[in-house]
């Protein structure tokens, strides 16, 4: 369905995507990813947010980790983007507006007990291959795929 609302969104001059910043967490001793629970709805996704200003877009990657799933990083590991996908962002008139969300590899150190939204979410540790088919988004869950390819 996201993908007829952004067809009959452009037809009718819907704006370009606004932009989003995500952060994928990986274990790298056991190379499994952190899937965390949304506060909305429940269902698996990976910690993303909005831009941050002062902030480039893996800095605002990383923040979005650490506030949603206490997410703390290797020392001086590299933050590279891993690519991108697009989704819809439902809002309350029932209309999604359309997203591109660029992905970030972030390589984790340890995950704090006490975090911001500790309290909302869930988290949940698993194989690239496994988090790809706990995710709605098609183009997210190629990504992840493709990691879990990677590493075989």
């Amino acid at each position: 369905m996201s993908a007829l609302r952004r067809r009959l969104g452009r037809l009718f001059g819907a704006r370009h995507p606004r932009m989003q910043v995500a952060a994928l967490c990986l274990d790298p001793a056991t190379g499994r990813v952190l899937m965390i629970t949304s506060r909305g709805t429940g269902r698996w996704i990976i910690p993303k947010g909005w831009p941050m200003s002062g902030r480039s877009m893996a800095e605002a990657a990383l923040q979005e980790a650490w506030e949603e799933a206490g997410v703390r990083p290797q020392p001086d590991a590299p933050m590279l983007e891993l690519g991108r996908y697009h989704y819809d962002k439902m809002q309350d008139s029932g209309f999604g507006i359309p997203v591109e969300v660029r992905v970030f590899l972030i390589r984790v150190a340890a995950l704090a007990e006490s975090f911001p939204e500790a309290g909302g979410r869930e988290r949940r540790w698993v194989a690239p291959a496994e988090a790809a088919t706990m995710v709605a988004e098609p183009e997210l869950a190629a990504l992840l795929r493709g990691l879990a390819a990677r590493a075989a």
